[in-house]
């Protein structure tokens, strides 16, 4: 294997799968995203440098939104609450995770993957540029689009009141 790239794998692999995650919005479709980017970074791992963060998520990105293109969108399965006794603000809180969810699924490509790396990932903007191959402006155009986007969402005005209590 090439030099340092299990050790890579090892202290990335969760987080780049919670990535993905949060990209797909699905376990299994994450992991094999996870998978396919690793393959591809793992083909051109001498090439890479240094820091190979800035080349995997971007191999990530990149792969996700060639998925998103190809991916049907006719049906989405969905699993029904559990039976019997939940947790006092258990159907409170799916009720807000899905809205929350159905709100940043519906943003574009490009705008949910800079939310992503942004804020989850906790990336700078211009390490989020390298990752997504454009310009700091670009990408402070595009999360400043998806916020406005979220903030102004009918779905999500519950949790913009629960915010401000």
């Amino acid at each position: 294997m090439a030099d340092g790239f299990a050790e890579y794998v090892g202290q990335r692999h969760e987080r780049l799968c919670r990535t993905a995650y949060l990209l797909t919005r699905d376990w299994q479709a994450a992991e094999d995203l996870v998978q396919t980017a690793l393959v591809k970074a793992w083909t051109a791992w001498r090439r890479i440098g240094d820091d190979p963060d800035p080349y995997v998520y971007r191999i990530l990105v990149n792969t996700h939104a060639s998925w998103w293109r190809r991916r049907w969108r006719g049906e989405v399965p969905t699993e029904a609450l559990p039976e019997g006794p939940a947790a006092p603000d258990f159907e409170t809180d799916v009720a807000r995770r899905s809205a929350l969810w159905a709100a940043v699924g519906g943003l574009p490509a490009r705008q949910r993957a800079a939310l992503v790396l942004r804020y989850f990932d906790d990336l700078t903007p211009e390490q989020v540029a390298d990752v997504l191959g454009c310009s700091v402006g670009s990408v402070k155009k595009q999360l400043s689009r998806a916020l406005a986007r979220l903030r102004v969402d009918p779905a999500l005005d519950d949790l913009k009141l629960e915010a401000l209590q």
